[in-house]
């Protein structure tokens, strides 16, 4: 029974991911039409950074030490600067379409990178998975790619997807310690490296002035940020990190649907067979072996006594 629940949890922060997560796409664009990319992701991860502080604060909770601490600041490295700074920049002059295509790589890379590095075993089942998985975002958003698409630009949104990818692995690598701490640490440090990237580049470093702006970035950075990674890295300390990261093959199924209520975007043929790929696809990979009776029992999501 408890291992029925604690699934049944996980699974439902899995579907919170990516139906709030999927809102990010939206509110992201809303924000780059007023902010330059870097300085619009780290106005985002500061805020969220000084969220998490004030909750770490108030509710006592310890910030990780030793090598949980390395973890975090690798983590915040990889999944807020180094994919979130790429995806902001790269997606100015890439195509949605083939920035959500590119992104999707992200299951098939996560799975790559932890056997590369002994986390994992290697899985013909989540090979497949991720595959069909892709071919359905093919679909939904091959028709919206384009032709002409900067090399630097896609190269951005690749390299973002594969830092999103180790990211995933760096989450599973080292100690944990209670997830809004771990964000905290990582999410100032992706603000830090944010900025001086913003520093360097030159970009002009303004407050909002549009009611829809201050919107989109209270909702990237509140619900899009602190809430939804918290419970991403409750889902990777009990789900493989490739079986997580399926999560980034779902969210542009949202995003398209939140779009179409907001921008009265046509939900077209097209997305209703990808999604349905997508779906089959995350079942295979994912779900298969999240709801196997043999799977590993989860993790607990608490501080480590090396963390305290």
């Amino acid at each position: 029974m408890i291992r029925l629940t604690s699934e049944r949890t996980t699974l439902a922060a899995f579907a919170a991911v990516v139906l709030l997560g999927g809102g990010n796409g939206v509110s992201v664009r809303f924000s780059d039409h007023e902010l330059a990319p870097f300085w619009g992701a780290t106005l985002r991860f500061a805020i969220a950074a000084a969220i998490l502080l004030a909750v770490v604060l108030v509710a006592r909770l310890s910030l990780p030490r030793g090598r949980a601490l390395v973890g975090s600041v690798l983590y915040g490295v990889f999944a807020f600067a180094g994919a979130f700074g790429l995806i902001y920049w790269g997606l100015v002059e890439t195509p949605a379409g083939v920035g959500q295509i590119i992104l999707a790589l992200v299951p098939l890379l996560t799975l790559l990178l932890a056997v590369a590095q002994g986390l994992e075993r290697f899985r013909w089942r989540g090979i497949a998975g991720a595959l069909i998985a892709l071919a359905g975002i093919v679909i939904v958003f091959g028709g919206r790619a384009g032709t002409t698409v900067p090399i630097l630009s896609a190269l951005a949104v690749v390299g973002a997807a594969a830092c999103m990818a180790e990211s995933n692995v760096v989450a599973k690598s080292f100690p944990k310690s209670h997830p809004v701490a771990t964000n905290a640490v990582a999410m100032a440090t992706g603000a830090a490296i944010l900025l001086a990237i913003t520093l360097l580049t030159g970009e002009r470093m303004v407050a909002p002035t549009r009611p829809e702006t201050w919107l989109a970035l209270g909702y990237v950075s509140i619900v899009g940020s602190v809430i939804v990674f918290s419970l991403f890295l409750y889902v990777i300390a009990r789900w493989p990190a490739s079986m997580s990261s399926y999560v980034m093959l779902m969210m542009p199924l949202v995003t398209v649907a939140v779009s179409a209520v907001l921008d009265h975007e046509v939900v077209s043929i097209a997305y209703l067979i990808g999604g349905g790929l997508v779906l089959a696809g995350v079942y295979i990979g994912a779900f298969t072996q999240a709801l196997a009776p043999t799977a590993q029992p989860p993790a607990p999501m608490v501080a480590t006594p090396g963390c305290a």
